[in-house]
């Protein structure tokens, strides 16, 4: 058996071990929200796995910064929005919880990036995590429903973030907290931070000066339709504008030494495979769609996820700024007024009516965490 064919073989056995069916391109068996949990675990395993040493150092840091619900008193949570800085911390929380928590793997970021932490001053502890990126460069949903036309397109887009993490971290995840963080992507400081951020920032790609004003934000459900963002309001005003459905593409599906084969293969015949910076988002599915074709597998970066698309406009006529050139009407959410908000809406009434949020016990957490750090 070639290389090739022995890849192949390879490829086709992993995926259907995900939970994949491949008739003849690749499809979830079944599209109910814990199916499709346990087609990502694989990926997710790997990845903490990769990681281990990292969060088994840092176990002890995340234990100290993690309580019980009981230790939380809803009415005197007092946010903030940190932005998370190299060598701090806060580097170290978001990291920690960013492969630990989450049920869909995180994927390296490209280009553009800012991590926040929500932190709970009266608690001191972790609120919440916000992972924004650059956005890959077409997406029809996103492009079609913004008008944006096509010679304009990376003008746009380099004028928005693709938020990858977006969520609450226990206990408050039971408290709705989720809201709350995904309220904070339209804060006037998140805007502001990346205004400071990337005030001189030069595009790599054609070598110039952006405008360094955030207009939107997009991000996308984990699984299906998302309880999270639907119909989430700022007092009578719409924050979030569900665009449709992702085609279903991406790269999480495909494990880490199988991809690093493939690019062996493409090396081989000759094909630049460079991944440094530069090369934007959407880089590593290219090579995994050029190495696809090459073994007879084309469109297996389409997983058949598909995923809600969601829009967080920093601007009330962002439409009218894309295809009109009119000048923005910057939304004025401050992030203090946005938590007020969040606690009369979400987290008081949620409180009072559903103590479960109270059972979460940190010691049986880290327990169960630490066995599966030993277990990899």
């Amino acid at each position: 058996m070639n290389k090739e064919d022995s890849l192949r073989k390879k490829i086709i056995t992993v995926l259907e071990e995900q939970g994949f069916k491949i008739n003849p391109h690749v499809r979830p068996a079944d599209t109910n929200k814990n199916t499709l949990k346990q087609i990502q675990q694989k990926a997710r395993f790997e990845q903490i796995a990769y990681h281990k040493k990292f969060l088994r150092t840092y176990f002890d840091v995340a234990k100290t910064y993690c309580k019980n619900g009981t230790d939380i008193v809803p009415e005197d949570i007092c946010l903030e929005l940190r932005e998370v800085k190299s060598n701090t911390l806060e580097e170290i929380l978001f990291r920690w919880w960013n492969f630990i928590w989450w049920s869909i793997p995180y994927q390296r970021s490209y280009g553009r990036q800012m991590r926040f932490l929500l932190w709970d001053k009266t608690h001191n502890m972790p609120f919440g995590l916000i992972c924004l990126q650059s956005p890959v460069l077409k997406i029809s949903v996103r492009d079609n429903a913004l008008g944006i036309p096509k010679d304009e397109l990376d003008t746009w887009v380099n004028r928005s973030m693709n938020a990858q993490r977006v969520g609450a971290l226990p206990p408050y995840n039971k408290l709705l907290g989720g809201k709350m963080v995904a309220l904070s992507l339209v804060s006037n400081e998140t805007r502001k931070e990346y205004k400071r951020k990337y005030k001189n920032y030069v595009s790599i790609i054609k070598g110039r000066k952006l405008d360094s004003d955030l207009l939107f934000i997009t991000t996308t459900s984990a699984f299906g339709k998302s309880s999270l963002y639907n119909r989430l309001k700022y007092r009578d005003e719409m924050v979030v504008e569900c665009l449709g459905y992702t085609q279903g593409s991406g790269s999480f599906h495909i494990p880490e030494d199988l991809y690093e084969e493939m690019l062996g293969l493409l090396s081989d015949k000759g094909i630049d495979v460079a991944r440094c910076y530069g090369h934007g988002p959407s880089r590593r599915l290219k090579l995994l769609s050029v190495g696809f074709r090459y073994l007879g597998l084309p469109k297996f970066e389409y997983h058949g996820i598909k995923r809600e698309f969601y829009l967080f406009s920093l601007v009330k006529n962002l439409r009218d700024v894309i295809q009109k050139n009119q000048k923005p009407i910057w939304v004025d959410y401050p992030f203090d007024k946005l938590t007020d908000y969040w606690k009369e809406r979400w987290a008081m009434p949620r409180a009072e009516r559903m103590p479960e949020w109270k059972d979460f016990k940190s010691s049986d957490f880290l327990k169960k965490t630490e066995k599966m750090l030993k277990e990899l």
